[in-house]
């Protein structure tokens, strides 16, 4: 069983996007899998996936459900197998709650692509189509990364 623990700034809009697109997509294996999403702020503890980035998941034809943000506990980075942040800046607040990722767990969800780098937020963009693909491409070399590793 791998444990995929994605996380964003708020968990409201990319980090619970990769939750469902990755869930979707490994629907296959999700015997295999423990996918969840969390936020490393505590500004949007208990809101819904916002509403562009609903509509964007339901455009795309990805079903989600009544998701609520919470934050990422220590405990969170002992219990899962992969933390997954979508930018650089996620990182210092992150080991702030973690401490040191002396597991190597944590990655960018673009390090599993071609392009590397990071995931704009799309809160501040707008930009929910180019999101939705970055991550959706995110998520597909994920699969791979861990379909080639044994999943």
């Amino acid at each position: 069983m791998k444990k995929i623990m994605f996380v964003c700034h708020g968990n409201i809009c990319r980090s619970p996007m990769a939750e469902f697109i990755f869930k979707d997509i490994s629907k296959d294996y999700k015997d295999k899998l423990v996918i969840q999403s969390k936020a490393v702020s505590n500004e949007e503890i208990g809101n819904s996936i916002y509403p562009k980035a609903q509509a964007k998941l339901s455009e795309k034809g990805i079903k989600f459900n009544d998701h609520r943000a919470s934050r990422i506990t220590k405990q969170d980075y002992e219990d899962f197998d992969y933390i997954i942040v979508m930018e650089q800046y996620n990182l210092p607040r992150l080991y702030n709650i973690i401490g040191s990722d002396y597991k190597n767990k944590v990655y960018r969800l673009l390090d599993f692509t071609k392009q590397t780098g990071d995931i704009e937020d799309p809160w501040y963009s707008g930009n929910f189509e180019k999101v939705f693909n970055q991550i959706k491409d995110g998520c597909n070399g994920l699969l791979k990364h861990l379909i080639e590793n044994g999943l």
